[in-house]
């Protein structure tokens, strides 16, 4: 490989630092963006807030996300990581029920820690926030075909669905006193690891 001319050297390293500032900027975007959504909600989410906050142009802003909505795509991917991250250390464990509950407790414990981050990936519209992420799907069905349930998929949708109420009920203030979340969820595991048989392929007959 032919070596570079001081010039072009100088042109690499001009472009690699403008790289850096460009990267460090839409990082600081991101930044402050994830504080407003977990302190004010994504309703108080704007372009003209963000650049205020990080002394910009908002035409700066513009260099890296077309939009408010775009923002929002990022930090519900961003979300949907520490979701599969809280998700890892149970996947694998060996014991089908088990893994269940301990990933439906590391669900609900997520929405708990992140509830601002929760209402974004999981309570806006999908042209609000982009769509969902279906990967930790794909993990509950696992775990429900190791108990030879019949609809590993479908049986999967209605854990969290049902998991998603009991957080959504929480979060809207919906959710009676008297009954913790943990309470919620720890019965509804019950039930459906109780109803494990019935699920069963074979098993009505």
């Amino acid at each position: 490989m032919p070596r570079m001319s001081p010039d072009e050297e100088r042109t690499r390293q001009l472009r690699q630092h403008k790289q850096r500032q460009r990267d460090a900027l839409r990082e600081r975007i991101l930044e402050v963006s994830r504080g407003i959504v977990r302190s004010e909600g994504l309703a108080s989410l704007s372009m003209r807030k963000l650049a205020d906050a990080i002394d910009y142009s908002p035409a700066a802003l513009y260099l890296h996300f077309r939009s408010r909505g775009e923002i929002a795509r990022a930090l519900r991917e961003e979300g949907n990581a520490q979701l599969r991250a809280a998700f890892a250390p149970h996947a694998t464990l060996a014991d089908p029920a088990a893994r269940l509950r301990a990933m439906g407790r590391a669900y609900v414990e997520f929405s708990m820690a992140e509830p601002e981050m929760y209402r974004l990936m999981f309570m806006e519209p999908a042209d609000a926030a982009g769509a969902a992420d279906t990967a930790m799907l794909s993990v509950f069905a696992d775990a429900f075909a190791a108990l030879k349930a019949v609809a590993p998929l479908a049986c999967a949708q209605a854990l969290w669905a049902n998991l998603h109420g009991i957080v959504a009920l929480e979060l809207t203030g919906a959710t009676p006193p008297a009954t913790p979340v943990a309470a919620l969820v720890e019965l509804s595991l019950d039930a459906w690891l109780a109803a494990g048989s019935g699920l069963a392929a074979g098993s009505g007959d």
